[in-house]
C-alpha cells in the first residue's frame, strides 16, 4: 500500500506501461481504519497517486492510500475458522471470588479509621 503524497513531484516510474487497476482507500481517522473509497486505472504507483487525488480529495489528500488490485486478498471462513470453543466463563462477574479482596478492603477502611483516632481526626 502506498500513501499518497500530495507534493510528491512526477517520479521516475511514472508512466509508460499499460494501466492496472488500484484500489483507494481513505484513512477513518488517524491511527484508524482504511475504507475503501473508489479505483483508478494508472500505470504505476505514482500515477495512481495522482489520479487518486484527482478522483477522491475532498478534505485531507494525505488520509488517501492506494495499492493494485492484484495485492489485495479476502479471508474468509473457507481459509480460517472463526469463532472456537475458547471457555470465555472468565469474563462473567459470577465466576470470581471476591470475598477475600471484600475482607481486605474492610481490614483496610478499619485501619483507616483507627489511624484518623489516633491523629485526632475524628
Amino acid at each position: 500500500m502506498t500513501q499518497v503524497d500530495p507534493g510528491a513531484e512526477s517520479r521516475a516510474e511514472a508512466g509508460d506501461g499499460a494501466e492496472k487497476p488500484w484500489a483507494v482507500f481513505r484513512q477513518d481517522k488517524p491511527g484508524g481504519y482504511h475504507t475503501h473509497c473508489g479505483d483508478v486505472e494508472a500505470p504505476s504507483a505514482a500515477d495512481a497517486e495522482q489520479a487518486a487525488i484527482a478522483a477522491f480529495t475532498d478534505d485531507d489528500p494525505n488520509s488517501l492510500w492506494v495499492v493494485q488490485h492484484q495485492y489485495i486478498g479476502e479471508v474468509t471462513e473457507d481459509d480460517v475458522s472463526f469463532g472456537g470453543t475458547t471457555n470465555k466463563s472468565y469474563r462473567f462477574a459470577q465466576t470470581y471470588n471476591v470475598d477475600p479482596a471484600a475482607e481486605e478492603v474492610e481490614a483496610s477502611e478499619s485501619e483507616q479509621i483507627e489511624a484518623e483516632k489516633q491523629r485526632g481526626e475524628i
